[in-house]
């Protein structure tokens, strides 16, 4: 099963978003914008940036419970040859701020680590991270798939599930994962005006002036300059 491939499928439609700057498009505009985009304050009000520095500051995994979740991450989107893993990506770090800033995932969360425990100690009679890869593969193909899950799974799927969703949302909103998407977002394209088939269809054709100040690709980068009247200019 190609996790990842299956994933691209699921979330290509759905993941492509973009940031709308509301800046030029010269080499200084687009240094101050990543500048912008990386300090993280980038469409964060002053009591949203407050936030978060506060839930970044705080901890809620233990070292034992961010190594699970590193584990279960790499299983759900592991290293191939186009793309980091899970955890590589930042997933895990993704998840713990997930758990700070939503408590709402705090009890399932925790509370399906220690099930995942119980059942790995029952199972093999080692911890969750101390047991082989293969094992740890053994056990979550017993939940990672709700609709052919057993009855006494049902703890452990709501568990997975949960993992799940927080993993391809970290992962496909990272640097790393938008790069595996292939998605590149909104580019500057080139216009050079209407087609000529369609101006002869309605009569029409571009006046010289036209075609010489507003339609010259050379010159589509110049900021257009305009006289007292309004007139172009160049």
């Amino acid at each position: 099963m190609d996790r990842r491939e299956n994933l691209k499928v699921l979330l290509t439609g759905t993941v492509a978003t973009g940031f709308l700057l509301s800046m030029g498009c010269g080499q200084d505009d687009k240094q101050k914008a990543e500048e912008i985009i990386q300090s993280g304050l980038y469409g964060r009000t002053p009591e949203e940036i407050t936030q978060d520095k506060k839930l970044m500051s705080e901890t809620f995994f233990s070292a034992k419970e961010k190594k699970i979740v590193s584990m279960i991450s790499d299983i759900i989107i592991p290293k191939d040859d186009t793309s980091c893993s899970a955890s590589e990506a930042g997933v895990p770090d993704f998840i713990e701020f997930m758990m700070k800033d939503y408590p709402k995932f705090q009890v399932p969360m925790r509370g399906g680590m220690m099930w995942l425990e119980n059942f790995s100690q029952a199972t093999y009679g080692k911890p969750f991270i101390d047991i082989s890869p293969d094992e740890r593969i053994s056990l979550i193909d017993k939940i990672a798939y709700p609709d052919t899950a057993d009855a006494d799974m049902k703890f452990g799927v709501h568990f997975f599930n949960l993992m799940r969703n927080l993993t391809c949302t970290g992962f496909f909103t990272s640097k790393e994962g938008i790069k595996d998407l292939g998605y590149v977002g909104n580019r500057p394209n080139q216009w050079d005006g209407v087609p000529d088939a369609v101006l002869k269809k309605h009569g029409l054709a571009y006046d010289q002036k036209t075609l010489d100040q507003c339609l010259k690709i050379s010159d589509q980068q110049k900021i257009a300059q305009w006289d007292e009247k309004g007139n172009l200019i160049g």
